[in-house]
């Protein structure tokens, strides 16, 4: 008799839990080890992703092994993540893919760099799939969970999930205690960016004079053409992490984050830069957490969010707090993009590096 093979929602507890450890463990790590050590790069790059950190060891060990202990007994699994020899594998062992009921979409750790240098919280974000083969994309995810990975001298960790169609929750620990409270998701109900967050990423070197570019030309327009003299209208926040940054909006601090950087590709090659390093799937692995919590998220281009799951597309993505952001804020973003030639070449959503 064929094994029956639970729902999408059925895996939610057991991927809850493999956060939770992972947490554990990279926090412990931090802990025990330097900010010399974390941050030592190590000998393997992985070819198709980031630049792999000693610190991403840590979670890349605990994930692998939490995997094949909890949830591929229950049904096969393509895990996707960085630093597995070719950014996937099949578990249990010696399972074929198209046999998978699942494909599972693993960022470990979103946001290494200001985590092991204890400036800022890290995530680790996880998408699951029903198994459409090579074809399966963000919008299959059906379950998605993030978890929250303090610096050390913080003691709470928030953990968010989501199931397509139910809405999103989340629920605050305590560290020390174990204790732990529901926590709610509010998405800013702000009519404009006047006095709030709102942030074009530019977290690395190439290419920052044109986004700069971009966002003080979008303020000026959306704060009715003029600035005040002395009156900062609106602020930017570089969390160098995607799923710190949907948290942002998710809880209210942030209005609006736009990621833009696959539409500077052309454009750096022709000014002698290489290619932007860019947001991946992996990056937007938990973005039906914020999808499910009424942020609205778009491409480039206005259209949904959509990409392979892999670890190799640059992904575009923009963020409104709501929808009456959105309304106002998109049609002035895309003239500026089509004004400055960003939109004419480049494919909004997805570039294959």
């Amino acid at each position: 008799m064929t094994k029956a093979v639970p729902p999408p929602q059925g895996m939610l507890e057991a991927i809850k839990n493999i956060h939770a450890q992972i947490r554990d463990d990279v926090v412990a790590a931090c802990n025990r080890q330097s900010t010399e050590e974390l941050s030592r790069v190590s000998s393997h790059v992985d070819d198709e992703g980031d630049t792999i950190f000693a610190i991403d060891r840590v979670s890349e060990d605990r994930l692998l092994q939490m995997v094949e202990r909890d949830i591929a007994p229950i049904a096969p699994v393509v895990l996707i993540a960085e630093g597995l020899p070719g950014g996937s594998c099949v578990l249990p062992a010696g399972a074929r893919a198209e046999d998978a009921a699942y494909r599972m979409i693993v960022d470990p750790i979103d946001g290494t760099r200001g985590l092991m240098y204890q400036k800022r919280s890290a995530w680790i974000l996880t998408g699951l799939a029903p198994n459409r083969g090579p074809q399966t994309s963000l919008r299959d995810i059906e379950v998605a969970v993030q978890t929250e990975i303090p610096i050390v001298k913080q003691n709470q960790s928030d953990m968010l999930w989501a199931v397509r169609g139910q809405g999103a929750h989340a629920e605050r620990t305590n560290l020390a205690t174990g204790a732990r409270s529901a926590l709610a998701l509010r998405p800013s109900r702000a009519e404009g960016l006047a006095h709030g967050f709102a942030t074009i990423a530019r977290f690395f070197p190439g290419g920052r004079d044109v986004l700069a570019a971009l966002d003080d030309e979008l303020a000026l327009r959306l704060a009715g053409g003029t600035l005040k003299p002395d009156d900062a209208y609106c602020f930017e926040d570089q969390y160098i992490s995607t799923g710190g940054q949907l948290y942002e909006l998710m809880v209210g601090h942030d209005r609006f984050v736009a990621d833009l950087r696959p539409l500077l590709i052309e454009g750096q090659r022709a000014r002698g830069w290489p290619a932007p390093f860019c947001c991946h799937p992996y990056d937007l692995a938990s973005v039906l957490i914020a999808e499910e919590a009424g942020v609205v998220i778009t491409d480039t281009q206005s259209q949904p969010m959509n990409c392979p799951l892999d670890l190799a597309t640059n992904v575009g993505w923009i963020g409104y707090a709501n929808a009456t952001l959105h309304e106002r804020i998109e049609p002035v973003l895309q003239q500026l993009l089509r004004q400055h030639g960003l939109l004419a070449k480049t494919s909004a959503m997805a570039t294959s590096t």
